[in-house]
Parts: C-alpha cells; structure tokens; sequence
C-alpha cells in the first residue's frame, strides 16, 4: 500500500512536471510552436498535386521537361521581340523577362537535383539543368541579341532617359555578353565558346575529384587505427582529414593520404587554370582574377592582395600567440612529439578553447530548441524590420519531404512580401551543408503592374525531433540557422524592379554580409535572452553562459582567420598571371608566406579545395564580408541590437538593391562614410579582443 502510494505520488510528481513544461512550450509563438512539433498534414483526397513550389507541371519528373520547352518557346518568341524592338528601357525589361523565364526552371533545377529524396525527380532536374545551360551559352552568343543591347548602351541621349537602376542592369547584361566573348571577331568567339565548354567539364570532374577517398593498402598503417575508416578488401579508404580526432597518428595519418597528390586531379586543375586564363585574356583581361572581380568591392586583385598582407601583418602577434599556444599544448599532451604541423590545429585549438571555457555543446542545446531559435528570428525580424515569419500550410505536393515547413514573410504595412521554404531535417542523400537557394527571383511585373514575389529554400541537416524532445540545437548549428536566415531575409526585404539583380544576386564579396552580420546577433545577450530558454523547465540561458561561448571563439582565432588569409591568397595567386610553376610548388609559397604552419611533403591540399570552383579568385569574400560586417555591427547595432531606426537604415541602404547598386556604395550609404582598406582590417582584428566582463562575471558566479 505505501509503495503504491509513493508510487502514485511519484507519478502525480512527474505529471506535474511536465504539465508545467507543457505549459512554458505553449508559451511559444505560433511560429516557434510550428517548428518544436511535428508536422500536421491535412489529408484531403480530393486535394489537387499543386506541384514542386506550386508549378502545376511539376507534379512528376515528366513535368520539367514540360516547364523546360515552355520555358524555351517563350524564350525564343522574347528573343525576336527583342532584337526586332528599337533600343529604350523596354529593351532592358524583354532581358529582365528572358533572365526571369529561363531562371525560375533553372534554380528550380538546380536545387531539385541535390535535394529531392526521389531519384527520378533528380534525374529530370539534371537534365533540365544541362539543357537551359546550353541555351544561355547559346543566348549569351547571340550577336544580334547583344546589339540590340549595344545600340542602347551607345545612344547617350537613350541612356540619360533611364534610371539608375535600368542603366545598372543593362551594363550587367552587356558584361554577360563580354565576358562570353560577344565582342570578338567570329573564329575568336567560336574559341570563346569552345573554352567555356570545357571549362563546364573540367570544372564538373574537379569538383567530384575534390570529394572522393583515396585508399592506401591495410598493411600500411597500424592494424589498430583500421576501424576509423571504410574497408575495401585489403585497402582502407581515408575519405578526411579527422581533424577533431584526440590521436595524433590518427590525425597525421589521414592527412598525409587524403592530401596524397592524385597525378590526374593535378593535370585537371593545371587545365583548368591555364583554360580560366586564357578565355579571360580573350575576352580583354589581364587575368582570370581581373575578370573575375570586376564589380565587387575589391575591384582589383591588387586590392586584395593589399587587404590579406595588410590583414596577416596586423595579426603577426596574435597568431604567434596562438601557434605557441597550440605547440605548449601538444607538448603537454604528447612530449615525445611535439612539433606543431597543419594537421594539428584544429584539434588542439578546440582543447584550448574547451580548457580555458568548459563549453560543451550539450549544455547549451536544451536552451536551444528549433522552435525558440525560430521564434528568436521571429521577434528580432519583427523589431528590426516590422517584419513576421508566420507558418503556412503547403498544399498537397507542394513540397518534396513532409517535413519541410513552409514559412510567409509578412510584413506589417506592405502584407506578404515572400516565402522561405525551410528543410531542416537530416534525409538520407541529402547533401549535409548549409544552404540558401534562390527558387524564384523578386521582380516588378510591367504587364500586371504586380510584384513577383521572392520564393527561397534554406537547407539545413538538423536532428530529427524524438518522442521527448523537440529538435535541439548546438551553438554551432543557431548560428548557422541565424546565418542562413540572413540571406534569406537579403532574398526577402529586397524590392529590386529586375530579378536579374534580386536579393542575392549581388557582387560575391557583399552577398556574404548580411548572413554574417547575423552571426553577431546571434552572439548578442540582449538578442538571445529573448528566445534561448530551457525547453522543459522553461528557465532561460544564464548570461554568463552566453558570454563564455562568445569569449572561446577568439582563443586561436588570429591562426583561424590567418588560415583563411592563406586559403584567400593560393586563390589569387592561381588565378593571377600564370608563373610556370606547379600549383603545389606555388602552395608551398603561400603557405610559407601566409600560414606559419610547415608544408607536408607529397601533400597536395590545393586538390581538396572545392571552392576554387563556385569561388575562383573570390574566396577572400568571407573575410572582406567579414570585416564589412563586423563595422555595420559596431557601428550601426552594438549599442543597441535591437533599434527599430537602425534596422530600417540597414533595410534601405543595403538589403533592399539587392545587386542593382554598386557594393561599397551600399556600404558607404550604411556607415555614413566610405571604409579605407585598414578600418576593414581593423575591424577583423578587433573582434578577437576579450570581453573582461566575461571574466568578471565568471569570478562572480
């Protein structure tokens, strides 16, 4: 009897408890309710399949070569009304519609063939993709597409009746022209046309070389590190670097044979950068590079070499620092070897980072969950911009995975300004990176007199929701929530009159800043106090806690950026006039100039760097965007993150031109005043200063 007692008193105890954590999750908003719930799908059988995104025609993998010849016959009957038009802004409207016509198949497309679960779907996507690429070489080949073009470009009395942003856009499809090699004589553009060929398939075979395992024979290495890799018969294959692993032969070993020079993938990027040279000088450049930065806010391959030497000479000290930081610790940890090498540094600047704050990421992710982090967004885009993220029902084959949310971007005075599709959770096949991609570019529609709203999807690989808990988040995994929100609200609050220039669509070295600006608020107390609570007991995040975490991401961080520099620099470099010396003798150059670190013989890291692929000549773009927003940050939102004023300021002068205004016109219009090369700098050295305040917090608590 007493035992039932205690037992039925237990279980009252326990419903208590969680009655009361029932009673903080409903406290949520509509929005951060949506996302710590699984997913209600009304079940309607009369229901119609909408299609992908609401394209009837995608309701099956047939469909896209329904959309795709659609698609191509309006772009032909485009075509001849362009070049049978005279010049005038409707001229640059028709190339806005060509532009908009062809890209709502194509991006589609294009995130179709990586993110669908169902292989048909990324079959005919693939395709798809192949066949308007072909037609946008073809188009952007068209000599008298492009005179008609020219003919506006050359009348000054036409070009002073345009506004800024119709002028802007036609130059921007004059370049596409140039740079295709429109302006050449006709065996020079056949040239042109045959380099940009095999570009696409030397850029293709580089990318899926960059990504595959090598293999080495068992007998090579130590019989007791076997189980860290996939087994093929009687070799192992090492498919990375196991930078984060607590052995240090582990390490050492996955570096030296996943670095391991592949004599074919050397030939292929030796290609490829002799190919990107010569279609760049036949086209009228003094390099890739030249080609390549035209229109960002470098501008020249000499302004970013100034930025990273400026860069790696104001943070000598701190990295020196760092480095030996590094090096005492592996001496504590392993005496007998103790040389400090390229495979070590993430490692044991993560055990350095762990020492000094205790931050383990399970303490964190209960305070975490998706739908707080989401209702964070909510409120932060409401204060900011008057903006709401209301959750909305997608209709039935509206979206390729039943646990794919569908979000409307609302905002208080001007209604629906968008949509952001959200794929957030683990799938099998499912690419496991962060990303943001443009489903349908904004747009002023002449003939309705509507706006084309924005459709965006972000993808994510979150752990699924389990029988007790909602999807829990690690620090690291907010705040790239936080940052892909960011290009997704650039997406959103832009009003551009042309998609050729919507959201995103802007020079590389400035799409980056408003994603990492939100990184900064991600780090913000007064930010996240307002969503991060415990999503059982309903307490919210200490503080202190918040102030640790931001603290350990500068231990190490002038050898973190200083890697980056290095990465930034072998880009230039590569890209630049070529030196007739191999891409790892040029490497080793770099490294030994830009990184500390030693080279390892008979590596070759540069055949594991994807970017230079989507980012040739612009990988620097993280650090510029960086720097851009760390001032944005100090100057604009550091006093108060959460200023209505200040967030409606950033909305006119930088998100809402999308690529329609020069760059660091849009930064000028932000800060005031134009940033010289060494306030940039600067900024990226400051971030890493200690906060004291943590330390005073932390000896008070």
């Amino acid at each position: 009897m007493l035992a039932c007692k205690r037992l039925n008193c237990f279980i009252k105890h326990r419903a208590q408890v969680w009655n009361l954590a029932q009673r903080k999750v409903t406290t949520w908003s509509p929005v951060g309710a949506a996302f710590n719930s699984k997913p209600h799908r009304r079940l309607d059988v009369f229901q119609d399949n909408v299609g992908l995104f609401g394209v009837p025609e995608l309701s099956s993998p047939a469909g896209f070569e329904v959309a795709a010849k659609r698609a191509l016959k309006d772009t032909q009957l485009l075509v001849d009304k362009t070049c049978h038009s005279p010049p005038g802004a409707a001229t640059v409207e028709y190339f806005d519609q060509l532009s908009d016509g062809l890209c709502k198949v194509a991006d589609l497309a294009d995130f179709v063939k990586v993110a669908h679960p169902d292989p048909l779907f990324r079959e005919a996507a693939e395709k798809t993709c192949i066949e308007i690429g072909t037609v946008v070489e073809k188009l952007n080949t068209n000599v008298e597409l492009s005179t008609s073009l020219k003919d506006l470009l050359n009348s000054p009395d036409i070009l002073n009746q345009l506004d800024h942003d119709t002028r802007r856009v036609a130059e921007l499809f004059m370049f596409d022209f140039e740079i295709s090699g429109i302006h050449l004589e006709e065996k020079l553009r056949k040239e042109a046309v045959a380099l940009h060929v095999k570009l696409l398939d030397l850029n293709n075979e580089f990318l899926m070389g960059s990504h595959l395992p090598n293999r080495i024979a068992k007998s090579a290495i130590p019989e007791h590190l076997h189980l860290h890799f996939a087994k093929e018969g009687s070799f192992i294959q090492v498919g990375g670097l196991h930078a984060d692993s607590p052995d240090d032969l582990l390490r050492e070993i996955a570096y030296r044979i996943f670095l391991y020079p592949n004599g074919q993938m050397l030939d292929c990027l030796e290609e490829l950068l002799k190919c990107r040279n010569k279609l760049a000088k036949l086209v009228g450049y003094e390099s890739y590079a030249h080609r390549a930065l035209k229109g960002t806010m470098a501008k020249s391959p000499k302004a970013v070499m100034d930025f990273l030497e400026l860069l790696t000479d104001k943070l000598k000290d701190k990295t020196a620092k760092d480095f030996k930081m590094m090096t005492d610790m592996k001496k504590k940890l392993n005496p007998r070897n103790s040389e400090l090498m390229a495979w070590d540094h993430p490692y044991f600047s993560a055990v350095l980072r762990a020492e000094r704050f205790n931050i383990e990421p399970s303490l964190y992710s209960p305070y975490f969950s998706l739908g707080a982090c989401m209702e964070g967004l909510n409120n932060l885009f409401s204060q900011l911009f008057g903006v709401s993220l209301m959750s909305d029902q997608p209709s039935a084959g509206e979206v390729w995975s039943e646990d794919v949310r569908k979000l409307a971007v609302v905002h208080e005075t001007e209604g629906l300004l968008g949509y952001i599709y959200c794929d957030f959770f683990h799938r099998t096949d499912k690419p496991h990176q962060d990303c943001h991609f443009t489903i349908r570019g904004g747009r002023h529609c002449q003939a309705t007199g509507d706006y084309q709203l924005p459709v965006v999807v972000l993808m994510l690989s979150l752990p699924h929701p389990t029988k007790s808990a909602p999807t829990l988040l690690t620090p690291g995994m907010m705040e790239n929530l936080f940052h892909e929100m960011g290009h997704a609200m650039h997406s959103m609050l832009g009003r551009t009159r042309y998609q050729h220039v919507t959201g995103t669509r802007c020079a590389t070295d400035f799409a980056e800043v408003p994603s990492i600006l939100m990184e900064y608020f991600a780090n913000d107390y007064r930010v996240v106090s307002q969503f991060a609570r415990h999503y059982q007991t309903g307490q919210s995040l200490p503080q202190s806690m918040v102030a640790r975490l931001c603290e350990s991401k500068k231990v190490c961080g002038a050898a973190d950026i200083q890697l980056q520099v290095f990465y930034a620099a072998l880009d230039q470099v590569y890209h630049s006039e070529p030196q007739n010396r191999s891409t790892t003798e040029l490497l080793m150059d770099m490294q030994h100039q830009f990184y500390g670190l030693p080279y390892t013989p008979s590596t070759a890291w540069q055949l594991r760097f994807s970017h230079l692929i989507g980012y040739g000549a612009k990988y620097y773009s993280y650090l510029m965007s960086r720097a851009v927003a760390s001032m944005v940050w100090k100057q604009c939102f550091l006093k108060d993150p959460l200023n209505r004023d200040m967030g409606e300021r950033y909305r006119r002068e930088m998100l809402a031109h999308g690529g329609a205004k020069e760059p660091m016109l849009m930064v000028e219009g932000m800060l005031q005043r134009r940033p010289s090369m060494e306030e940039l700098v600067d900024a990226l050295v400051s971030d890493l200063n200690p906060n004291f305040e943590t330390f005073i917090m932390d000896s008070e608590s």
